[in-house]
């Protein structure tokens, strides 16, 4: 993989930080794919936005608690761009609720889309994937910190991602590729938005963050000079846990 080309896939990059990251690589000099599950409209108007750019893109549709999409949109992305130098996989779910509340339907989802939707998503793309590639997975500052009500389950899905991390890094580090995690904080998205005005409060930094920062972060991540980085987990949020 050289730094400024390359092909990249995005798992759940339709919108907020998962789109912020299409657009950056896109800028970076990658030709890129990425999933979407619902709002085709938001899907078309990001691969619009990026040819302009003189780089290919294409968006997929694929649910991430299901092995077979999750296969068949990498298949589709090396028919259409080429063998995959950078994964991203963004795509998770959030649903609140405490220990007394949350319902089995929500439990198995987040542990379906967040923890086994992120194995079978680097499984399926190291499969494709140069030697020598990048894969970057988005979990959450949850990991390190609770810090609410009603997140046990979502912090512990990020929680496995981490782990998950560590092991991948190693099963792959034979083909030097990088496994890495990035741990966003409270960051202005459709997710997160009835939460930020509370969240602000208490960040040390007095804001929440942007998705292009994260983008920002997996950009430096999907290039060269970051190959002797892998098994981390970088926390991005303002100094919240802190």
């Amino acid at each position: 993989m050289s730094d400024g080309t390359g092909t990249a896939l995005v798992f759940g990059g339709s919108r907020g930080i998962g789109a912020a990251i299409v657009t950056r690589l896109a800028q970076d000099g990658f030709d890129v794919g990425f999933t979407y599950v619902s709002r085709p409209d938001s899907a078309e108007a990001l691969v619009s936005s990026i040819e302009p750019m003189g780089r290919k893109a294409i968006a997929i549709r694929a649910d991430s608690a299901d092995p077979k999409a999750l296969r068949a949109a990498v298949t589709q992305a090396v028919k259409h761009l080429g063998t995959l130098d950078v994964a991203v996989v963004n795509a998770g779910v959030l649903r609140p609720g405490t220990v007394g509340e949350l319902s089995l339907k929500d439990l198995d989802l987040m542990l379906d889309v967040n923890v086994r939707g992120v194995f079978l998503a680097i499984q399926a793309a190291a499969a494709d994937m140069q030697d020598g590639g990048r894969i970057i997975t988005i979990g959450s500052n949850t990991a390190v910190r609770t810090g609410s009500q009603g997140s046990s389950v979502y912090a512990a899905t990020k929680a496995a991602v981490a782990a998950m991390v560590k092991g991948a890094a190693l099963d792959l580090a034979p083909r030097a590729i990088t496994v890495n995690n990035i741990q966003p904080g409270p960051t202005q998205t459709d997710m997160t938005a009835a939460m930020i005005s509370r969240l602000a409060k208490i960040i040390p930094l007095g804001r929440v963050g942007r998705p292009e920062e994260i983008a920002a972060l997996a950009s430096f991540l999907a290039r060269g000079e970051s190959g002797y980085m892998t098994g981390a987990s970088l926390t991005i949020d303002g100094g919240y846990v802190l």
